[in-house]
Parts: C-alpha cells; sequence; structure tokens
C-alpha cells in the first residue's frame, strides 16, 4: 500500500486556497474595518470572532451534509468548486464596495463570504481521508499542512509587495487601493481549486481507492466504560490549557497588524512578514520537536513550548521600535506554537478508548474555537473603551496592553498544565520525515 503523492498534493491545493484566505482575512479585515471605515476596536475584534462562531455548529453540520452528497462532481467538490467561485466573487465586490466607503455593503457581503467558507471548510478538511487508507492518512496530512502552508505564505508574502500606506496629518496611516489585494488572493484561490477540480475526479479516485479502504472498527465494550476521575482531571485541566493559550495567541494575532501601525506605524503589508517568519521557522521546528517529543515526553514538550511563547511575548513589551531582534523573537514564537501543536492534541486523544476519537476531537476543537470567539471580545474590553447604551465598556489601556494581555493568559496555561498527568507518552519516532507535519493546528 502506497500513497498517491501528486493526487494528496492536488487535493492539498483546495486547502492551500483555503489558508490563502485566512491569512488575507486576519490581516487585512481588522485594518479595513479599524483604519479605513473607522470601526472601534470592540466593533472590529466582534466581527472578527463571526467567523469562529459559525465555525463552531456550520463547521459539522456541512461536513455531515457533504457526507450524504451525491454528484458528477462527488460528494466534496461540489463544495469546493462553488464555495470557492462565490467566495471569490464576494471578495471582488467587497473591495470596490471597500473603495466606495461603503460600509452597509462590505459588512453584509462579509458576513457572506464567513459562510461561504464555512460551508465548505469541512468538505475540504475531509477529502483526503475519504481517499487514503487509515495507515497512509498521516503522511497523506503532512502533505495538505505543508501544501496549505503555501497558501498562508503566499498571502503574507503578497501583502508585504502591493498593500502600500502613506502617513496622514494626524500620524495615521493612510493605505492605498485596496483592490490589487483583494484580486490577487481572490485569483490565487480561484486557480488553486480550479487545478484540482481538472487535474482530480473525486468519484473516480473514489472507486479506485475503494478496496483499500477499511471500514471502521465497531464500537467496543471498553467505549462505554466511564472515565476514571484522575484521567477525567487531566482531560479538564489541558483542555483549560488549549483554552487558555489559544486565548493569548489569537488575542496577538487578531490585534496583530493594527497593534504594529498604532506603536510602530508599521503598516500590514510590512508587518505580515513576521507572522511569515513564525510560519516558515514551526514548519521547519515540525521535524526536531517530534525527535524531542519523543525524549521528553509531550507534557514537557508543551511547557516549553507555552514558556518561550509566554517569554517571547514579556519581551515584545519592551519593544520600542522595529528591529532584527523582532524577526528572532517571532521565530521562537514559531518553535513555540509548533511544540504546542504537535503534542497537544495527541494528548488529548490518548485519553479516550479508540472509539471514542471523534468525541475527544470534539472536545478538543470546541475548547480552541470557544477561545478563539472569546479573545477578540476580551482583548478588545482591554485595549479600546466603547460606550453601550450610554456605558462606557472597556479599561482603554490600548494597543501596548496586547502583549501583556497574552503573557497573562500563557503563563496561566503553564499552571494548568501541570496538573495534566495522562496522555503524555512518548511518541514513537515518525516512520518519514513527512509524518512530521501531521499535526492539528
Amino acid at each position: 500500500m502506497k500513497l498517491n503523492t501528486k493526487r494528496t498534493v492536488l487535493i492539498g491545493l483546495a486547502f492551500m486556497s483555503v489558508l490563502a484566505f485566512w491569512q488575507f482575512y486576519d490581516q487585512m479585515i481588522p485594518v479595513i474595518l479599524e483604519n479605513h471605515f473607522g470601526r472601534s476596536t470592540m466593533i472590529t475584534n466582534a466581527i472578527m470572532s463571526i467567523d469562529n462562531i459559525l465555525a463552531v455548529f456550520m463547521l459539522p453540520l456541512f461536513g455531515m451534509i457533504s457526507d450524504k452528497t451525491q454528484s458528477r462532481l462527488g460528494k466534496r467538490t461540489p463544495y469546493i468548486l462553488f464555495g470557492t467561485v462565490a467566495a471569490v466573487a464576494l471578495m471582488l465586490v467587497m473591495c470596490f464596495l471597500t473603495e466606495a466607503n461603503n460600509f452597509a455593503g462590505f459588512f453584509i457581503c462579509l458576513m457572506l463570504l464567513l459562510v461561504t467558507m464555512s460551508i465548505y471548510r469541512s468538505p475540504t478538511a475531509a477529502y483526503m481521508p475519504d481517499v487514503t487508507p487509515k495507515p497512509l492518512r498521516s503522511k497523506g496530512n503532512a502533505i495538505i499542512n505543508l501544501v496549505g502552508y503555501v497558501g498562508g505564505i503566499f498571502s503574507t508574502i503578497i501583502m508585504m509587495f502591493i498593500v502600500t500606506s502613506t502617513e496622514g496629518d494626524d500620524g495615521k496611516l493612510v493605505y492605498g487601493s485596496f483592490i490589487p489585494i483583494f484580486t490577487v488572493v481572490a485569483a490565487f484561490m480561484l486557480i488553486a481549486v480550479l487545478i484540482m477540480v481538472f487535474t482530480v475526479n473525486e468519484n473516480k479516485v473514489v472507486a479506485e481507492t475503494a478496496h483499500e479502504m477499511v471500514e471502521e472498527e465497531t464500537v467496543s465494550a471498553a467505549s462505554v466504560q466511564k472515565l476514571p476521575k484522575e484521567v477525567k482531571k487531566s482531560l479538564i485541566f489541558i483542555l483549560l490549557s488549549v483554552f487558555l493559550w489559544f486565548t493569548a495567541y489569537n488575542g496577538v494575532t487578531t490585534s496583530f497588524s493594527r497593534y504594529f501601525e498604532n506603536k510602530f506605524h508599521v503598516d500590514a503589508g510590512d508587518s505580515s512578514l513576521y507572522l511569515t517568519v513564525a510560519t516558515i521557522v514551526a514548519i521547519i521546528s515540525f521535524i526536531p520537536l517530534g525527535t524531542v517529543s519523543s525524549k521528553l515526553g509531550r507534557k514537557k514538550t508543551i511547557i516549553f513550548g507555552v514558556v518561550l511563547m509566554t517569554v517571547c511575548y514579556a519581551v515584545m513589551f519592551f519593544l520600542t521600535e522595529v528591529s532584527v531582534l523582532m524577526y528572532i523573537i517571532f521565530g521562537l514564537v514559531g518553535i513555540g506554537w509548533a511544540a504546542i501543536n504537535v503534542n497537544s492534541f495527541p494528548m488529548v486523544v490518548e485519553m479516550c478508548t479508540g472509539s471514542d476519537v471523534g468525541k475527544f476531537t470534539g472536545y478538543y476543537y470546541a475548547f480552541s474555537m470557544s477561545a478563539q470567539i472569546v479573545t477578540p471580545f476580551l482583548s478588545a474590553l482591554v485595549i479600546s473603551k466603547t460606550n453601550v447604551f450610554g456605558l462606557n465598556i472597556g479599561l482603554g489601556l490600548g494597543y501596548d496592553a496586547l502583549f501583556p494581555y497574552a503573557v497573562v493568559f500563557s503563563a496561566l496555561a503553564i499552571l494548568t498544565m501541570i496538573f495534566v498527568c495522562h496522555g503524555d507518552s512518548k511518541p514513537q519516532a515518525k516512520k518519514s520525515v513527512l509524518e512530521n507535519f501531521d499535526v492539528d493546528d
């Protein structure tokens, strides 16, 4: 049994399209909302959390709907193709609404765009496992991750070159036209998916691989046993840790471009380079961190990662100007984040029986997605003050409070991880280099 690498890469183009969009979304949409349309930090962060709220119920819903779909294009491809076409069309409309300073139209299109992306994210993720036997899915997922990262890196690099700004009379950055960045990212997304659609016939591939697929195991008697009290305690603490480090990390990424704009007068295009460095270093780190985990164990490796990120957040607070040191800091952030993601999900599912993997996977994503819903609101309350029904809500500490905010929640994650005493096996060394990239982020 051998993995069809070429086909897996082609299927991964859909994931590359998705990650290209989300990198663009996280960097540019907050800038457009706050800088161009003049929305408050609270309103901007509230809008930025909507995609996570939608994801909580729409991802599993459309994953199940696509499971039951039958068409000439297959069961996943229709959602990927038409979802991408709809997303691209909405992005093109949005860029012209931005130029026309039409916030109402922009907001409506943005909501439709987020719904569209939520509809086809699950079918995109499910495509590879549909046509890949279980023993090969680790390698398959590794390839999907690598191809996907190309999309994220593409968006960050292209923003560096085509997002332009000048300093206004009030000292704030004034951006040039947003049409080029919307258009280039939209074109990249569409081309990637069209290549996949025209080179991979889903129904044909499913038929060819049907004899290789292994049926799921029946529910075992062990699965009905209650989780031991001490294991349940460890599960609770690691899920709290997941919530806390996602609260810290996504608090930073949500306000990242605006932080650099307000503190260093660096626009979204230039600030995206630091996240690119973090992503590239994270990719490089997967292999050595897999080796470290096999020797130290998952818990110690995770704590190392969280401590490293906490220190980096703390150092960022004291920097008063852009310097080479920032590249080093975000490189270390990439290492820390990789150390966490290589080990946290496996620790969660190792606490369950084989037939409960789906349920425990749900626990993991429920806590990580909840953090991504909460942290935009919570960080906005720390950063700004907002008038709600005549009441001033929020501390109004400014963007200088962003990294101390991250330090607090990251430090709390260290404390909760100390109480995790199960799921801490030393994973076996990967059978191939590619398997080191099989992580859940």
